[in-house]
């Protein structure tokens, strides 16, 4: 999942006043409770693109659309690793799996409304699964690509019928999903947000600014693209599970834009605003970690910063260009320019600490390769670097290296840039609004080279970095839709990961993800630089702090006095 902006912190942050567990409520939701009621305030420094549901891929709205939308399982409200296990949602249980994973069937709650009223029924569900591929949703490929009829609808999305895969009785309430290979993370991702159900009128191109009516217990009631919106209770909702979608505890939640970090760091010091959804100012962090400790709070990410880079075009075109990129970076000081220590890391590889066995193992460091990997990284290999940058006949092109435009990326972005050049290019720095850098970068048409990303997982699971960034059905030429930045299409990776997706024991996964991770780290389509951790600020008035480890903060979890 793609945040437009990056958590930052510093070595001095600590982690303070995180809850475990549910919070104390009434019988029926939060009904009874002293902490109902209010507005939540939020702030960001810009809006996030599209309220679309199935094709936005940041963070900042995702996290916002968790409490407005499901699907038909979801990853729980929950702390710590329960919140990593897929619930029933929508479904009224874990689906039945038949034919040795080929087939899931599933059996719709009954009583359910959006919030125009109208009632969920399995013709939604159905609609739903079809608009994916109809307007070109980043995931629908890689995540929902082994549905039966989703070849045709990737071939020709305006017509998408999913014919043979998708199954439902209006009277059972049951929809019967059939897959042309086993997958054993398809329950994961009809979890993943992408795959939430919308009325089956819903208009089957992006809708913009334009909110889909909701069945959680927010809905949008005005949006304001560059000034912020507004989200009022859901007349319609009632809880049907506390863990997969439980009733909020504020009547309103206000999100307004347009505030730099630093006066949103002040605003929310001093209780203007409720949370921030942007960087702490590198300048402002020895104040927060010492002076407001009781309003930060920080916890791990299976996240990480990268730099992907196009494989397609000079001079990335080259894998040895790619590998001076991977020994010229001083992930050193991309941990400090993040903010220490204490929240980032040095990353050799395109797949965080946690999931995978020997983290920290790096090929990317002076006297190391891929066949000879050290332990840890070190330090960078300069001379290496600039005499691959010679041998793959580079030297001296153009390169542009595009960042969001914020404090800390345009840092990293200005470090990064005199690396470039170092190690023989002519480079420059090319900042944009961190609401279009993803985006701008996906498009193949806009020629990105090099681009400087946060990435985080959609679930846990490897799958999450090197499948999603760079499979070959997640490479969409000419398309702001093109998860897949660096263009890699490898047979190899494409065909460990179908042994993979056959697979069901965990130790057998766990190896054949590993050999993916190997073959990716040769090829070298991106450089990895940290692994990450994520810091919060909240104001003095925000109780009962709630965050999970996919989704950050829950908004529908917190209260305010």
């Amino acid at each position: 999942m793609k945040a437009p902006w990056q958590a930052s912190g510093a070595f001095l942050l600590v982690l303070g006043g995180v809850l475990h567990g549910l919070p104390a409520r009434g019988a029926d939701g939060t009904q009874g409770s002293p902490h109902r009621g209010g507005t939540l305030r939020l702030t960001a420094v810009s809006a996030a693109g599209t309220l679309d549901p199935q094709i936005n891929y940041s963070s900042q709205y995702m996290q916002l659309m968790g409490v407005m939308y499901d699907g038909l399982l979801t990853y729980p409200k929950l702390e710590g690793p329960a919140g990593a296990q897929v619930v029933p949602d929508l479904a009224q249980s874990m689906p039945e799996r038949l034919d040795d994973g080929r087939t899931w069937v599933f059996t719709l709650r009954d009583g359910i409304r959006f919030s125009d009223g109208t009632s969920l029924t399995v013709a939604d569900v159905a609609a739903s699964l079809q608009r994916l591929f109809r307007v070109g949703s980043p995931t629908a490929g890689s995540f929902y690509g082994g549905i039966v009829g989703a070849d045709e609808c990737l071939r020709d999305p305006a017509h998408c019928t999913l014919a043979g895969g998708v199954e439902t009785d209006f009277a059972t309430r049951r929809i019967t999903i059939h897959l042309t290979a086993p997958d054993s993370e398809f329950p994961q991702k009809i979890a993943f947000g992408h795959a939430v159900i919308l009325p089956a009128s819903t208009p089957a191109h992006d809708l913009g600014n334009v909110a889909a009516p909701a069945t959680g217990p927010y809905h949008i009631v005005s949006s304001i693209p560059d000034r912020g919106m507004r989200l009022e209770r859901n007349p319609y909702f009632h809880e049907w599970s506390e863990a997969a979608q439980p009733d909020g505890y504020v009547d309103i939640i206000q999100y307004d834009y347009g505030l730099s970090e630093e006066d949103a760091v002040t605003a929310v010091e001093r209780g203007q605003y409720d949370w921030m959804a942007g960087l702490k100012p590198l300048d402002r962090l020895g104040e927060i970690g010492g002076r407001y400790t009781s309003q930060v709070h920080v916890y791990p990410l299976y996240g990480l910063m990268y730099m992907p880079m196009n494989v397609n075009i000079p001079p990335f075109n080259d894998i040895r260009a790619r590998q001076a990129v991977n020994y010229a970076l001083d992930r050193r000081a991309m941990t400090i320019l993040y903010g220490g220590s204490g929240i980032a890391a040095p990353l050799c590889r395109m797949v965080p600490p946690g999931l995978l066995p020997g983290d920290g193992q790096c090929a990317w460091t002076e006297g190391a390769d891929p066949d000879h990997p050290a332990p840890r990284w070190t330090r960078p290999d300069m001379v290496r670097a600039r005499q691959l940058v010679r041998e793959s006949g580079t030297t001296g092109q153009d390169v542009t290296l595009i960042v969001p435009a914020t404090a800390m990326d345009t840092s990293m972005g200005t470090y990064l840039r005199d690396m470039l050049q170092d190690i023989g290019y002519h480079a420059r720095l090319h900042p944009l609004s961190a609401a279009m850098e993803l985006a701008y970068a996906q498009n193949s048409a806009n020629h990105v080279q090099i681009s400087l990303m946060g990435w985080y997982a959609d679930y846990v699971s490897p799958s999450n970095f090197v499948d999603t960034l760079f499979d070959c059905d997640n490479f969409h030429p000419g398309s702001d839709s093109s998860i897949n930045m660096s263009g890699l299409c490898d047979s190899g990776v494409q065909t460990l990961v179908a042994r993979i997706r056959h697979e069901h024991d965990p130790q057998m996964m766990q190896d054949l993800w590993q050999q993916v991770d190997d073959r990716i780290t040769r090829l070298a389509p991106a450089a990895p630089m940290i692994s990450i951790s994520y810091v919060d600020l909240v104001s003095p008035r925000l109780g009962n702090y709630f965050s999970t480890r996919l989704y950050h903060m829950t908004f529908s979890r917190v209260w305010v006095k």
